[in-house]
C-alpha cells in the first residue's frame, strides 16, 4: 500500500512539473549579467525574435541596445531606428488630451457618457453615471471588447466595429466601485475627443504634443508610413509576420521615450495641466497587440526612462511575463551602475 502511495504521489510531482514554465523560472533565476546590452542578449533566448531598448538617464546621451531580428526571414538585424506598434502606450497620449482639454474647459471630467451619446443609454449600463474621469481612470465599469473571444475571430476586421462586441452587455461592476483595465473606456474617449474638437483628435495630439516636443517618428497609422521602416511582428506558432495588421499608433523607442520624460517632469504640460492628469492617470504604460509587445517605464530613483520593444507575442501571455522580467532585469542593472 506504501509503494502505491509512493508511485502516485511521485506521478502528481512529475505532473505539476510538466505545468511549470520553466523558460520564466529560467529567465528569472540567471545571475545578473554586468550590462543592458548583455541581458538584452540574454533576452533573445527567452524566445524572442528581435528587441529594442532604450535608456534615456538624464543628464546623458540617450543609449540604444538591440538583439535578434527586425525582419527574421531577411535575416535584417533589430534596428533601434525602426519604428513600432506602440498599442496602449497610446492611451497616455489620450489621456493627456483629455487634461489639456479639461483645463481649458472644453470638457468636463465630470460629463457623462450619455451627455456625449445619449443613443449609448440602454446599450451601456450606468452611462448616465460614468463620467468621463471615470472612463480615464478604467472605473467605468464598461464591459472590455477585446475580452469578447468573438472579437478575435477575426481581429482585424472587428476592429472597424469594435464597440459592438461591448454592447448590451452587463456591466462588469457599478462605476467607481472597482478597477478594471478597458480598451472600451478608450475607445469611447477617442470619440469623445473628435466630438469635442469637432476634428479628428489626431490633429490635436500632433499639434499640441508631437509637435512642441519635436517628436517626428510618431505616426498613426501604416497609412502615413514606409512599411519598411516599420519591425516585423511575429506570433509564437505562426509563420506571419503582423507588420501589416493595421493596430494604431506607431513610434519609434526613442520618441516614446522623449514623451515620455515630457510626460513625467510635466514639460508636455501648460499650466494647471499637470496637476489635472495626475489626478485621473498613470505615468507609465505598456502596449500589446498581436506581434508586438512594450514597455514604457520612469524610474524616479535613477532618473532615468527604459522603452523596451519585443517583436514576439504569444496566446499564453509566457512571452509577456518574459518581457517584464526582461525589463525588471535591466532596471536593476541601471540601479547597480547608478550606486
Amino acid at each position: 500500500m506504501l509503494n502505491i502511495f509512493r508511485i502516485i504521489l511521485l506521478l502528481g510531482t512529475v505532473f505539476s512539473l510538466t505545468k511549470v514554465p520553466w523558460p520564466i523560472v529560467k529567465a528569472w533565476i540567471k545571475p545578473l549579467p554586468k550590462t543592458v546590452q548583455e541581458q538584452v542578449n540574454d533576452a533573445i533566448d527567452y524566445g524572442f525574435d528581435g528587441m529594442i531598448v532604450y535608456v534615456d538617464k538624464n543628464g546623458k546621451p540617450p543609449a540604444f541596445y538591440t538583439a535578434g531580428y527586425k525582419d527574421r526571414d531577411k535575416k535584417i538585424p533589430a534596428d533601434p531606428k525602426s519604428l513600432f506598434k506602440i498599442a496602449s502606450i497610446s492611451k497616455l497620449y489620450v489621456a493627456v488630451s483629455i487634461a489639456k482639454l479639461s483645463n481649458n474647459k472644453r470638457l468636463s471630467l465630470e460629463s457623462t457618457l450619455a451627455d456625449y451619446f445619449p443613443e449609448l443609454v440602454g446599450r451601456i449600463e450606468n452611462a448616465e453615471k460614468i463620467t468621463l474621469k471615470l472612463m480615464v481612470q478604467h472605473r467605468s465599469g464598461i464591459p472590455n471588447y477585446t475580452n469578447n473571444p468573438a472579437f478575435w475571430e477575426n481581429e482585424q476586421e472587428n476592429s472597424k466595429k469594435a464597440l459592438d462586441f461591448a454592447l448590451d452587455l452587463p456591466a462588469s461592476f457599478k462605476p467607481d466601485k472597482k478597477y478594471e483595465y478597458s480598451n472600451t473606456n478608450y475607445l469611447l474617449l477617442r470619440r469623445i475627443l473628435d466630438k469635442v474638437l469637432g476634428y479628428n483628435h489626431h490633429l490635436y495630439i500632433k499639434e499640441e504634443i508631437l509637435k512642441p516636443l519635436n517628436l517626428k517618428n510618431t505616426f498613426f497609422s501604416l497609412k502615413e508610413v514606409n512599411l519598411e521602416d516599420v519591425m516585423s511582428g511575429y506570433y509564437v506558432g505562426e509563420k506571419s509576420d503582423f507588420k501589416t495588421n493595421k493596430n494604431g499608433m506607431l513610434a519609434t523607442a526613442e520618441d516614446v521615450g522623449v514623451f515620455l520624460r515630457a510626460l513625467n517632469n510635466g514639460s508636455v504640460f501648460n499650466k494647471g495641466e499637470k496637476e489635472i492628469y495626475s489626478s485621473i492617470y498613470v505615468y507609465d504604460h505598456g502596449g500589446l497587440v498581436p506581434g508586438y509587445q512594450s514597455l514604457a517605464e520612469y524610474h524616479k530613483d535613477i532618473d532615468t526612462i527604459v522603452i523596451q520593444f519585443i517583436n514576439t507575442t504569444d496566446f499564453e501571455g509566457y512571452e509577456w511575463n518574459l518581457s517584464e522580467i526582461s525589463i525588471n532585469r535591466i532596471v536593476k542593472i541601471l540601479k547597480r551602475q547608478y550606486k
